[in-house]
């Protein structure tokens, strides 16, 4: 008989279930309860599982209601270091999957996830820290001549003669006047 084994490490995070209906008040509300126990037990992963939540014919949250929500994570207590899954049952409207595009259009961590495996597997997932790099140059060394010192000459160099000459006069190619111009009136008559 063929058997796949899998072994998953999990890290700690919380998990919250929500129940009843969808709306504003309660949203933000779930947030900073979940917020606010990921900061008191220094867990920086959450589960946010909506799947008692069953969505009606027409959407509950606009798509500005959503950036609204998506903006009250810094006001509620989520960091940046924090990873948010939000586990729906359905979404037929795409409100759970627009919120976590959201979201990480403002650079937070959040994916939404139609399975309980893959959001757990998201969570626990190292994430690759990138190395921090040193923006100031290093050290090099810089060769130092030592010049020997000069001394002064016994006699003081000569000083440069300057002649001024008057400047020159030259006269002047150009006329002025009828004469000058060819195509004057005058000019064109005589010829």
């Amino acid at each position: 008989m063929p058997m796949e084994l899998q072994i998953i490490r999990a890290h700690e995070f919380i998990r919250l279930g929500a129940k009843g209906h969808f709306d504003m008040k309660a949203s933000k509300a779930v947030l900073a309860q979940l917020a606010g126990a990921c900061c008191k037990r220094g867990i920086n992963q959450a589960l946010l599982d909506l799947r008692a939540l069953h969505p009606g014919p027409k959407p509950v949250f606009s798509p500005n209601d959503l950036v609204a929500l998506v903006n009250t994570f810094h006001e509620v207590g989520f960091t940046h270091q924090q990873r948010l899954a939000v586990l729906y049952g359905s979404d037929p409207h795409h409100r759970a999957r627009l919120f976590a595009f959201i979201a990480k259009m403002r650079r937070w961590k959040v994916q939404a996830f139609d399975s309980f495996e893959e959001a757990v597997t998201w969570l626990s997932a190292v994430e690759q820290v990138e190395p921090e790099v040193e923006f100031t140059p290093k050290a090099k060394t810089v060769p130092v001549r030592q010049v020997k010192s000069l001394k002064a000459p016994a006699k003081p160099a000569p000083q440069p003669v300057i002649i001024v000459k008057p400047p020159v006069r030259r006269k002047s190619a150009f006329r002025f006047g009828a004469e000058a111009n060819p195509l004057s009136p005058s000019r064109l008559s005589r010829e």
